[in-house]
């Protein structure tokens, strides 16, 4: 099959199709395909945008610097929020490597991003780093005072299910100082972080 056929494919309505389409693409990519990929993130087909971020996340590693690339470039929100989605992809999809730090740095930045669908996006991709995360979002929880941000980290910290979150996690909790919703966030985040940590050491 083509590329462009198999691009067409990614629009298809049946699940099954689709899926085989992303692995075909993500198996064959180059450079080229991966551009390609970028430049359907603001498409108006919803199916077809949530294609591509998920073959991105297939392909992995290759595909950071272009994902980063439009994460702080883009001038459109759509594509800003979705590249922040594909780098959480490539996390969940290879967990055993290293995240690039192109990457990392990427979503650190991203976090100041002005639109919340992006900035929340980049944290919860942060979250799934694991503990290559934890001082970026450390250094963001202590110096940004937008408070959706202070707690989608807090939530973001649960996740990443590194000894450390604990200690933050409880600071924050018990910190008069801090906005009441952001103290309720840590203590919950707490007892998910517990969970977290529970199962990585079952494994």
């Amino acid at each position: 099959m083509t590329t462009d056929a198999l691009f067409e494919q990614l629009k298809h309505p049946n699940p099954h199709m689709r899926d085989r389409a992303m692995y075909e693409i993500a198996d064959s990519h180059d450079e080229e395909t991966i551009s390609r990929l970028v430049s359907i993130l603001d498409n108006e087909d919803v199916t077809y945008r949530r294609a591509a971020v998920k073959v991105l996340g297939a392909i992995g590693e290759d595909a950071v610097p272009s994902v980063v690339d439009a994460l702080l470039n883009s001038d459109n929100v759509t594509v800003r929020g979705s590249a922040a989605k594909a780098l959480a992809q490539i996390a969940t999809n290879y967990p055993e490597l290293p995240f690039p730090e192109v990457g990392l740095q990427g979503l650190k930045k991203a976090i100041d991003d002005p639109n919340p669908v992006v900035h929340i996006a980049s944290v919860m991709a942060l979250g799934q780093m694991g503990s290559s995360a934890f001082e970026i979002l450390l250094e963001s929880l202590n110096t940004t005072d937008n408070v959706a941000v202070q707690v989608a980290i807090v939530n973001a910290l649960a996740s990443v299910g590194d000894p450390r979150c604990v200690e933050v996690l409880t600071r924050f909790g018990n910190d008069e100082a801090v906005d009441s919703y952001v103290r309720e966030s840590a203590k919950s985040s707490l007892s998910r972080l517990d969970l977290v940590m529970n199962y990585k050491r079952a494994e």
